[in-house]
C-alpha cells in the first residue's frame, strides 16, 4: 500500500480585517517534512498516519503542511499555490490511500469552500477507487463538495480540541480497512439549523460526546462527528451538522445522523449563550470566595480571527483600580520588541493594544515595569506545542499583562509562567481565549468565567451579518423547523 498525506489549514473568519497571506503561513507553520517537526494541531495527524503506515510496512509519500493562525479570507494567489503543490505531489504519487488534514472553514478569494475545492480536485486526479480521508476541526462548514469528494470525513470530537492525533488514528484505521476491502464506509449528514458554541467539558456536550462514542462500532455504525460550524465564517453551509459514518448502510447513516441531530436540538437551552458583560463578569470574579479566577475574553480569541490586541477588559480592570489580575496574551510586535530591548526590570510607557481596528477597542497608555522576557516560547494543547514567539511580562500597578509577537490564544498556564508571572498569586486571570485555554487553565482556576463582550467575534449569533446564508437557523429564529 501507498498512502499519501498532506496538510493546508486555517480558519477564515470573514469579518475579520488582517489578512491571511504567505507571510501568515510561514509565521506559523509550512513545511515538506512536518513529521520531522514537533507536531502542533494541525500536522499531528501527519505524525499520526506516518507511524500508523511504516508500522505496517507501507510507503509513505509525504507532501505539503501549511497552516496559518485564523484571520481573515486566504489570499487566492497563497491558497492556489500552496493547492497546486500538494495536487502536483498527489499526481506524482499515485497513491492507495489520501489523507489529508484541514480546518474545513478555509475560505479563500474566489473559494468559499476550500477543502471541497481541494477535495474535488484530488478525486479528479485519482479517480474512484482511491481511499480519500479528511480530518478536520469541528468548526467546519462540513460542505456537499466536501462529502462527495471524500470517502470518510472525521471531525475531532473534543472543544478545546485535544484529541487532534487520537482522531487522526481513528481515520486511518477506517481508511486502511476500506482500502483492503473490509469495509464500504457510506457517509450522510444532518442539517441541525443552530449557530452557537458548543464546549465539551461541560453538560450537556460532555454527555453528548460520551453517548457518540459509545455508539461508535455498534451495529455498523463506524464513526460519528459533530461538525459544530464556525459562526463567523460567512458561507451558504454555516451551521451545526450531524455526521454519521455507517458500514454500506445508507439509510441507516441516514437515520443516526438524524437521531443524533435531533437530539443535539433538544440540548439547545443548554448551550444558549447567557454570559455576563466585562463588568458583570468581573463582579462575579471579584466575589468569588476563592482565587484565582480565570476570565475568559470570548470576543478577542485569535484563535476565532480576532486581533488579539483589545483593551476593552484591561480598560475595566484600570478603571476600577483592581489588583493581582493577569491579562494575556495581547499581540503587540512593536511593545514586545522594545521591552527586550529595555530588559527586564525596566521602566518605561508603552502603548498598548487598540491597534488593528475597531474591534479592537483605544489603545492604552501605561507605565509599566518589564517583569519577564522570553524568546521562541509555545503553549501546549493537549499533546501538542503551539507556537508563541517571544513573550514579555509587564507590571503596571498590580496589573500584570502577557505579551507576544506571534498573534495567538491563550492555551495553557505555560504562556504566562514561563515568563515567572506566579498565577496562584493572582485573584483573576483573564485569557483571551474562548475555549482552548479551558484544558490548561481549569485545573488551576477556582471558577472559570466567560465574557459576553465587544470584540471580533462576538457571541451574538442571532446577529451576526451573513451575506450567504439564510436566517433560518437557532437562536435567530426560535424554531427553524416550522
Amino acid at each position: 500500500m501507498k498512502v499519501f498525506i498532506a496538510g493546508l489549514a486555517t480558519e477564515t473568519n470573514s469579518f475579520s480585517p488582517i489578512p491571511t497571506g504567505t507571510l501568515a503561513f510561514q509565521d506559523s507553520f509550512v513545511s515538506r517534512r512536518a513529521t520531522a517537526e514537533p507536531a502542533n494541531l494541525f500536522s499531528a495527524p501527519l505524525h499520526e498516519w506516518r507511524g500508523m503506515a511504516e508500522a505496517r510496512g507501507w510507503e509513505v509519500i509525504e507532501s505539503l503542511a501549511a497552516f496559518a493562525q485564523p484571520a481573515g479570507p486566504t489570499i487566492r494567489g497563497t491558497y492556489e499555490t500552496f493547492r497546486d503543490e500538494i495536487l502536483g505531489d498527489l499526481r506524482k504519487a499515485a497513491p492507495d490511500i489520501a489523507l489529508f488534514s484541514m480546518h474545513g472553514a478555509m475560505i479563500a478569494d474566489g473559494y468559499d469552500d476550500c477543502e471541497g475545492d481541494l477535495l474535488t480536485r484530488a478525486r479528479a486526479i485519482l479517480g474512484d477507487e482511491v481511499v480519500i480521508g479528511l480530518e478536520i476541526d469541528p468548526h467546519n462548514h462540513l460542505t456537499q463538495d466536501m462529502l462527495d469528494a471524500a470517502d470518510l470525513i472525521i471531525c475531532y470530537k473534543e472543544y478545546p480540541h485535544t484529541d487532534s492525533p487520537d482522531r487522526a488514528r481513528e481515520l486511518f484505521t477506517l481508511a486502511a480497512d476500506t482500502a483492503e476491502g473490509k469495509i464500504s464506509p457510506v457517509m450522510r449528514d444532518y442539517d441541525c439549523r443552530m449557530i452557537s458554541m458548543f464546549h465539551t467539558t461541560r453538560a450537556p456536550m460532555r454527555g453528548f460526546v460520551d453517548e457518540m462514542q459509545a455508539r461508535e462500532g455498534q451495529g455498523g455504525i463506524l464513526s460519528l462527528s459533530l461538525a459544530h460550524g464556525f459562526p463567523w465564517g460567512d458561507c451558504a453551509r454555516v451551521g451545526a451538522r450531524m455526521l454519521a459514518i455507517t458500514d454500506g448502510d445508507a439509510k441507516k447513516a441516514d437515520a443516526v445522523a438524524r437521531e443524533f441531530g435531533e437530539k443535539l436540538w433538544s440540548l439547545r437551552e443548554g448551550v444558549r449563550v447567557d454570559w455576563p458583560s466585562i463588568g458583570g463578569a468581573l463582579d462575579l470574579a471579584q466575589a468569588a470566595p476563592k482565587t484565582p479566577v480565570v476570565v475568559a475574553d470570548f470576543a478577542d480569541n485569535a484563535g476565532g480571527g480576532a486581533p488579539a490586541d483589545s483593551t476593552f477588559v484591561l480598560q475595566e480592570v484600570l478603571r476600577r483600580g483592581l489588583k493581582d489580575v493577569a491579562i494575556g496574551i495581547f499581540w503587540d510586535p512593536v511593545v514586545v520588541r522594545m521591552c527586550m530591548d529595555a530588559g527586564v526590570g525596566a521602566t518605561m510607557q508603552v502603548r498598548l493594544g487598540g491597534k488593528v481596528g475597531p474591534m479592537s477597542g483605544d489603545p492604552v497608555d501605561l507605565t509599566v515595569t518589564v517583569r519577564g522576557v522570553k524568546e521562541n516560547m509555545h503553549q501546549m494543547m493537549g499533546q501538542t506545542r503551539m507556537p508563541m514567539g517571544n513573550g514579555v511580562w509587564l507590571e503596571s500597578n498590580g496589573v500584570h499583562l502577557v505579551l507576544s509577537d506571534k498573534r495567538t490564544q491563550a492555551f495553557h498556564p505555560i504562556g504566562f509562567t514561563e515568563l515567572g508571572l506566579d498565577l496562584s498569586r493572582m485573584q483573576i486571570v483573564v485569557v483571551k481565549s474562548s475555549q482552548h485555554f479551558h484544558a490548561g487553565f481549569a485545573p488551576i482556576a477556582s471558577e472559570v468565567i466567560y465574557i459576553s463582550g465587544p470584540g471580533a467575534i462576538t457571541p451574538d449569533y442571532a446577529n451576526i451579518p451573513y451575506t450567504r446564508r439564510d436566517g433560518n437557523y437557532w437562536p435567530k429564529v426560535e424554531n427553524p423547523f416550522t
